[in-house]
């Protein structure tokens, strides 16, 4: 074997080594792509999930945001029908106190603060309803007006005990069932 011999056995170990290098290299490359493109794909599919959640997060927060104002929107159109409705009860109220009938309904209150705080009274009401409360009331009137849309205010002449049955009174404490009514 001679010295050309073994340089061409070395020569071609030396090109089967590289063919061998180059195709692991080639292979090494195609993989690389490979998990490359896979990545681009996952980061893609992500982006897209990400993109799609927080669309849908952002289209869930404007909806109840205007689930929100609409339900806004409807209380106080509520409220201003409330308002408007207790505020006709009122005047409704304030034509009763001019009929014949609002002198028996005073009657039948000083009778009532008679019964639940007994004699030693003060009745007090509109300035309007002077002469109504002294006829039902007799010596219990007292003159000191009272900015009432009717009905009347009764006191202990000690100042300890006080019923309220003005119609004032009567409708806020009664509020609550006006609502009802009225929606």
């Amino acid at each position: 074997m001679g010295l050309e011999t073994l340089l061409a056995e070395i020569r071609a170990r030396g090109e089967a080594e590289l063919a061998q290098v180059e195709s692991a290299r080639d292979a090494e490359a195609a993989k690389i792509g490979v998990e490359r493109e896979a990545a681009k794909e996952r980061i893609r599919a992500d982006a897209r999930a990400s993109a799609a959640a927080e669309a849908a997060r952002e289209r869930t927060q404007r909806l109840a945001g205007a689930k929100l104002r609409s339900r806004k929107l409807l209380y106080e159109a509520r409220e201003a029908r409330l308002k408007a409705s207790l505020e006709a009860t009122r005047g409704l109220l304030a034509d009763f106190t001019r009929s014949d009938a609002y002198t028996q309904v005073l009657k039948r209150m000083v009778d009532a603060a008679t019964d639940d705080l007994g004699r030693q009274i003060r009745v007090r009401g509109r300035a309007e309803d002077a002469a109504r409360l002294q006829k039902a009331a007799g010596k219990l009137f007292d003159p000191t007006a009272v900015g009432i849309v009717g009905g009347l205010v009764a006191e202990t002449t000690d100042g300890s005990r006080r019923l309220n049955l003005s119609f004032d009174e009567l409708l806020r404490l009664r509020e609550d069932r006006v609502r009802e009514l009225l929606a």
